[in-house]
């Protein structure tokens, strides 16, 4: 079996930048419809993907998300720069979060993204450090 995707989204996601956040989550959306993606799994992946990237806009110094699709399943990588989660079990709880009194004052920051994240997946890893976050969601088709 090839390993390589059928096809590759990449999206450039910029930190605290509010005005924008979303759009790269949006255009997998749109790309997965444009496949003939199964509504329920465009769903999945929909709310994989923004949560991942609103914590590339809130909690580090920008990355990158990519949407791999393979012909059975979906793989979206999350990649950011520093500053790393510092308790990934703790950042895993519902509720939890590092955000800013002026991120939720903007509506984010609820402590749902990772929980979320991982709600919708059916295989999820998180690799972090000083250096930065990447996590790895897989959805089988």
């Amino acid at each position: 079996m090839n390993n390589r995707p059928l096809k590759r989204y990449s999206y450039r996601i910029i930190a605290n930048d509010f005005m924008v956040a979303g759009k790269g989550s949006s255009s997998i959306k749109s790309n997965l419809k444009s496949l003939g993606i199964d509504a329920t799994i465009i769903r999945r992946i929909a709310i994989i993907s923004y949560e991942a990237e609103m914590n590339i806009v809130i909690h580090s110094f920008g990355g990158k998300i990519h949407c791999d699709i393979y012909e059975n399943k979906i793989v979206l990588i999350s990649e950011d720069t520093g500053p790393g989660i510092k308790d990934v079990d703790l950042a895993m709880t519902e509720g939890y979060s590092t955000a800013t009194e002026s991120v939720r004052e903007l509506g984010f920051g609820a402590g749902m993204g990772l929980p979320n994240m991982k709600k919708y997946s059916d295989n999820f890893e998180i690799t972090t450090g000083s250096e930065g976050t990447r996590i790895t969601v897989t959805v089988y088709l």
